[in-house]
C-alpha cells in the first residue's frame, strides 16, 4: 500500500497536498480499498469550509461516506473529470483521483495533520 511522504493525512482517511496556500484533497489508498468501487461523487465547489467540515459525499458499491476538509479554506475546484470516471479514485487516489482543491485560510493548520508514518500506525500498517 502506498503512503506518499509529502502528503499529510487525517484520521478520517483524507490526504492533503500543500503547494503554497493551495491544498489538494483526496482519499487515501486505504480508504478507497475499504469503500470498494467508487460509483458517484457529490463534491461541493465555491464554498468556504472550516477544518473537519463536509466537502461532499463519496458513493461506493458498499456505502456512502462524507468527505471532510483537513483544513479550512475556500474551495477553488472539484475534480470534474470524476463525474464521468469516478473509478479513477480507486485506480489513482493520489494522482488523477484527487477530489478538491482549496485556498487554505491558514496553511499552519496542515502541521496538525498526520505524517505518512503516523497514518500507517493509525491503520495498523
Amino acid at each position: 500500500m502506498n503512503f506518499p511522504n509529502e502528503l499529510k493525512y487525517t484520521k478520517d482517511h483524507e490526504w492533503l497536498r500543500v503547494e503554497g496556500t493551495t491544498g489538494t484533497i483526496g482519499i487515501t489508498e486505504y480508504a478507497q480499498g475499504e469503500l470498494g468501487d467508487v460509483i458517484y461523487l457529490d463534491l461541493k465547489s465555491g464554498i468556504s469550509v472550516k477544518a473537519h467540515e463536509s466537502l461532499g459525499t463519496i458513493e461506493a458499491v458498499k456505502t456512502v461516506s462524507d468527505l471532510f476538509s483537513p483544513v479550512g479554506g475556500k474551495v477553488l475546484e472539484a475534480n470534474s473529470a470524476l463525474n464521468d470516471s469516478p473509478e479513477t479514485v480507486n485506480k489513482d487516489p493520489y494522482g488523477a483521483g484527487w477530489l478538491i482543491k482549496l485556498t487554505m485560510s491558514d496553511p499552519k493548520e496542515a502541521a496538525a495533520l498526520l505524517s505518512a508514518e503516523e497514518y500507517k500506525k493509525l491503520i495498523g500498517h
